[in-house]
């Protein structure tokens, strides 16, 4: 009789003490998708760096698990829009590691990006590609982007709603239990690393 393997998968954002976790995501990327995600090929030390910047308090990431692991991510990064003094506009970019394409994952991401883009008054959320990422650009569709393309890249503006009740409370209780989680995440990387026996 053939065992079925079930696997626990779940999007949660993540926070500081996930950067060794989020870091090992980014470094398991390979070389093709490493240059989809940045434009121009990357080293392992240049994503360790990067990684850093990500926990910024203008940054949010969201990772999405299976069995406890970080196979994809989505960040948003916020600034200032440049046209005018109060509003703020929105950078979206995300990473799927090979074998976990193809499956949704990127459409949950983006989601959860979407609804954060919302809830801090982003009027646009940008997203940037290569031309030849039809991937990329689909789930951009997905979401009623305006994509423009250029020789070599391809640019997605979505305009944000405005935010609402229903929409402020369904982030806030999800970052709380997004926090609890990490929390037990991070207790047990904790205890996992004062049981391992000494090399």
């Amino acid at each position: 009789m053939n065992e079925v393997l079930h696997h626990t998968q779940m999007v949660r954002r993540l926070y500081r003490p996930d950067l060794p976790a989020f870091r090992a995501h980014l470094i398991r990327l390979d070389p093709e998708t490493r240059y989809d995600r940045f434009g121009l090929q990357v080293s392992d030390d240049y994503l360790a760096q990067y990684a850093e910047l990500c926990f910024a308090p203008s940054g949010i990431v969201y990772g999405w698990f299976e069995d406890g692991v970080i196979r994809g991510a989505a960040e948003l990064r916020i600034y200032q829009a440049p046209d005018a003094k109060t509003r703020r506009d929105g950078e979206a970019a995300f990473s799927v590691e090979r074998p976990w394409r193809r499956r949704g994952i990127g459409t949950e991401l983006m989601g959860h990006v979407v609804l954060a883009a919302r809830n801090r008054s982003i009027r646009t959320l940008t997203v940037f590609c290569l031309r030849h990422n039809k991937a990329m650009q689909a789930l951009a569709r997905k979401f009623e982007a305006d994509l423009a393309f250029d020789l070599t890249d391809v640019t997605g503006h979505l305009t944000s709603r405005a935010p609402d009740a229903f929409s402020l409370w369904r982030e806030a209780v999800d970052n709380a239990l997004d926090f609890g989680s990490a929390m037990v995440d991070y207790q047990g990387r904790l205890i996992q690393a004062a049981t391992k026996p000494a090399a």
